[in-house]
């Protein structure tokens, strides 16, 4: 794999300095934390660490373009569509197919084709939206504990756990049951990040 910095990748559409650019690469270099050190806790698994640092730190890139006021983002674009808007740019923009990957999986526990139909969201239904390598999974999983809201603070699973139950029985209760399934067996797979 090449070598990429992603300071440089994010450097180029958000100014250093600005609110916005402090948002991403927090809240970026948080996810990357705990994914890196969930992957050092995981040796029975083949993790290319490496690529967990470059696809954590720009696995947001996308938000730029949306419309999310709260985090500093004053695009015109559903912030639902900040995955498919970052793994676009990554594609076009630096040939980062299995970064952009990253970028479209990481939302929630993934997005079914069901759950993405159920939800009428606004995501082309050419392209999977579950994460389906390690490394994917990952930083999907590490992603769950940190919000741009509340920069630094780190949930606790039954937190993440919760908060995804009850966006389903709000929203589509026979569908909940699969998005929490997906979570929990990340869970399985990495670990509880309070035990390591």
């Amino acid at each position: 794999m090449r070598e990429i910095d992603p300071f440089r990748i994010i450097n180029c559409y958000y100014r250093p300095g600005s609110l916005v650019h402090h948002i991403l690469v927090e809240h970026s270099k948080r996810v990357t934390e705990l994914a890196l050190q969930l992957a050092l806790h995981c040796p029975h698994l083949e993790i290319d660490r490496n690529f967990v640092y470059q696809a954590a730190m720009l696995h947001d890139i996308g938000i730029i373009y949306t419309d999310a006021p709260g985090i500093a983002c004053y695009g015109r674009e559903p912030y639902i569509r900040h995955g498919y808007l970052g793994a676009r740019l990554l594609r076009e923009d630096w040939g980062l197919e299995a970064h952009a990957r990253v970028c479209e999986r990481h939302t929630g526990s993934g997005v079914s084709d069901a759950e993405r139909l159920a939800l009428r969201l606004p995501i082309p239904s050419n392209r999977s939206y579950l994460p389906e390598t390690i490394e994917e999974q990952l930083i999907c999983y590490a992603d769950s504990f940190y919000s741009k809201t509340h920069l630094g603070t780190r949930k606790k699973y039954e937190t993440v756990r919760q908060k995804m139950e009850s966006f389903w029985q709000l929203r589509a209760p026979h569908l909940g049951a699969e998005a929490l399934a997906r979570l929990d067996g990340m869970l399985q797979l990495f670990g509880d990040p309070d035990d390591i």
